[in-house]
C-alpha cells in the first residue's frame, strides 16, 4: 500500500514537472492581459528590474519575474523612450520591442512665422510651460544656435517638423531645436547686407508681413530703404509682438494702443530693428532679407485681394489705402480698422485685418 502511494505521488509530480515548459511557453507567447492601448516611459537610469516591475503593475505584463529572467538571459540593454504596446500583446511581443527599441514618436510642427508663444503651446505635452520659459532665454541655447548675443531663442527654431517623446528631458529637446538652427539655418544667415543676426531679424519682420512669395524681396527692400535713410520701420507685427511681450497675450489683430506702445520692440517708436526677432522665418524670407529689393519704394498697404501694394510717396501711398479700404467697404467687411498709416501721416508700412497673419501667429 505505502509503494502504491509512492508511485502515484511520483507520477503526479512528473505530471506537474512536464507541464512547466508549456506553462512557460503559454506565458511567453500567449495572450497578455492588457486590454486597451498603454504608453510607458524608459526614463534615464532605468533597472531592468524596474522595468519589469513597471510593466506588470501597468498591467502590460503578467509576470516581471518571467521578464527579469528573459532580460538577464539575453543580457538586455535598456533604450531610453517611450514605448507602446497594443492591448492583449504578449510578453514575447513586449520585450521584443523593448530590446530592438522601436521607440513611438510624436511629430510637432513649427511653420514659419511661429513665435514663442506658438513654439511653447506647441511643445505644451513634451516641456512645462515654467520650464519653457526659463530655457528659452537661456545664454547657454542661445550660444549653441550661433549666437550669443541673443537674448532669447526667438527667431532661433527653424521651422521644420521634430519627432520628440515624453522620455525626453526638455533640455534634450530644446538642444535638439539649438543644434538643428545651428547647422542648417545660421550658415544660410551668412553673406547678405546686414549682419548676420539682423538678418534673422529683417527676415522675421518679413515673414509675418507678407505670405505672397513674390512679395517677399519688396517687403524687405521697403524696409532696408527705411534703415539707410534713418526712417522709422513702422512695422504693424512688431507693435503686436511688443503687446505680447508686456504680457497682454490678446492673438488679435494691431489696435491704435498697441501703435503706441512705448516699447523697444514697437518699431512704431523706436528707431531701427528690434531688438530681436519677432517670429522665425522660413528660409524664402531669409533669403529676401540678405538681398532685397532696392527699389524707391518706401511704403506698402494690404490691397484686400491678397497681396500688397508698394509706393515710392506718400502721396501715392495714400492713394492705395483708399483703394484697399474702398475694397474692404465692397466686401461689406466687420470690424476694419486701417491699423497703419493714416491718410495724412506717415505712420506705418501696411495695415492688416485681424485674419491676415500668415505663417502661425495664434498658437
Amino acid at each position: 500500500m505505502a509503494r502504491s502511494k509512492t508511485s502515484l505521488r511520483l507520477l503526479m509530480a512528473t505530471a506537474v514537472l512536464s507541464l512547466l515548459p508549456l506553462s512557460g511557453l503559454w506565458l511567453w507567447l500567449g495572450q497578455g492581459p492588457l486590454g486597451a492601448p498603454a504608453t510607458v516611459l524608459v526614463k534615464r537610469g532605468a533597472t531592468v528590474d524596474a522595468m519589469a516591475d513597471q510593466l506588470e503593475q501597468a498591467g502590460v505584463i503578467r509576470s516581471a519575474a518571467l521578464f527579469k529572467l528573459w532580460a538577464r538571459a539575453r543580457r538586455l540593454q535598456l533604450i531610453r523612450g517611450e514605448y507602446t504596446f497594443d492591448p492583449r500583446a504578449s510578453l514575447a511581443e513586449v520585450a521584443g520591442k523593448l530590446r530592438r527599441g522601436e521607440i513611438h514618436f510624436t511629430n510637432v510642427t513649427v511653420p514659419p512665422g511661429s513665435h514663442a508663444w506658438a513654439i511653447q503651446h506647441r511643445f505644451r505635452d513634451f516641456i512645462p510651460e515654467e520650464v519653457f520659459w526659463t530655457l528659452w532665454k537661456s545664454p547657454r541655447l542661445a550660444s549653441a544656435c550661433g549666437f550669443p548675443e541673443a537674448e532669447s531663442l526667438e527667431g532661433l527654431v527653424m521651422p521644420a517638423t521634430y519627432r520628440v517623446n515624453h522620455a525626453q528631458e526638455p533640455e534634450e529637446i530644446f538642444l535638439m531645436l539649438a543644434e538643428t538652427f545651428r547647422d542648417k539655418v545660421r550658415p544660410v544667415l551668412e553673406g547678405g547686407v546686414l549682419p548676420p543676426y539682423k538678418t534673422l531679424i529683417l527676415a522675421s519682420l518679413v515673414e509675418k508681413e507678407t505670405s505672397v512669395p513674390e512679395e517677399l524681396p519688396r517687403v524687405a527692400g521697403v524696409y532696408a530703404q527705411r534703415l539707410r535713410i534713418g526712417m522709422r520701420l513702422q512695422c504693424d507685427p512688431t507693435s503686436l509682438y511688443a503687446r505680447w511681450v508686456s504680457g497682454d497675450l490678446r492673438f488679435t489683430g494691431p489696435a491704435p494702443e498697441d501703435i503706441h506702445r512705448a516699447s523697444r520692440f514697437n518699431t512704431y517708436e523706436v528707431a531701427g530693428l528690434p531688438p530681436t526677432p519677432i517670429a522665425s522665418p522660413s528660409v524664402a524670407s531669409i533669403e529676401a532679407a540678405k538681398a532685397p529689393d532696392l527699389s524707391p519704394d518706401l511704403y506698402f498697404v494690404a490691397t484686400g485681394k491678397g497681396g500688397h501694394s508698394f509706393a515710392p510717396s506718400l502721396e501715392e501711398h495714400n492713394h492705395n489705402v483708399s483703394i484697399y479700404r474702398r475694397e474692404l467697404r465692397k466686401k461689406k467687411a466687420t470690424n476694419v480698422t486701417a491699423v497703419g498709416p493714416p491718410t495724412r501721416s506717415a505712420r506705418s508700412t501696411s495695415p492688416r485685418t485681424p485674419t491676415s497673419w500668415p505663417g502661425g501667429a495664434r498658437p
